[in-house]
């Protein structure tokens, strides 16, 4: 496994915008429709990463825990789906029905989503405070793949408890790991290195 970072977008920055299809649904979810929430989270993820799989059943049970605090989710994969069938819509419905989502799995086919949040590996987390404005990006964790060391969340569930309190988490965060979002041939991003 060849670990990516993520990009760590500039704290502040507002929320790029998104109308993507929900995989269970069909229907089309959008940024506007979380606009009363106090945060929201976007994730980044797959189906095939590793790194995914890794924490994906407490990332499912973490979101879950803090949406009757109003925390509002989505994850998005960008995926390549020509290179990567495994990371399909259809697939991806069940990825999310076995983890037990409770929030939108978005599919970002033509990848204006992914570059516009400057994503670059699955996982990679945002959460975005009340008047959507980038709070945390970074880590889910320290733990990592054949790491031994437990899943727990403790990174964004630090940040979510802040942002949710009010407050601004500290700016100093760790970066994301995973596998990189996998790119249309030719269409990788300016800023992405590999």
């Amino acid at each position: 496994m060849s670990a990516v970072h993520s990009t760590m977008l500039p704290l502040g920055t507002a929320a790029p915008d998104f109308a993507l299809p929900d995989v269970a649904t069909g229907k089309n979810v959008r940024l506007a429709d979380f606009a009363r929430a106090p945060a929201l989270l976007v994730a980044f993820i797959c189906n095939h990463c590793p790194y995914v799989i890794h924490l994906g059943k407490p990332l499912a049970a973490l979101i879950k825990e803090f949406q009757p605090r109003g925390l509002a989710a989505v994850a998005i994969s960008s995926n390549d789906i020509s290179t990567h069938p495994s990371d399909s819509p259809e697939r991806m419905a069940q990825f999310a029905s076995d983890l037990g989502f409770t929030f939108p799995y978005l599919y970002d086919e033509s990848q204006a989503v992914a570059k516009a949040y400057h994503a670059a590996c699955t996982p990679d987390f945002y959460v975005f405070d009340a008047p959507r404005r980038l709070a945390y990006r970074g880590q889910f964790d320290d733990s990592r793949p054949g790491s031994n060391r437990p899943v727990t969340g403790a990174d964004l569930r630090s940040a979510l408890d802040t942002i949710l309190a009010g407050r601004t988490p500290p700016a100093l965060q760790k970066p994301s790991m995973g596998c990189n979002i996998k790119w249309k041939s030719g269409q990788a991003p300016a800023w992405f290195t590999r």
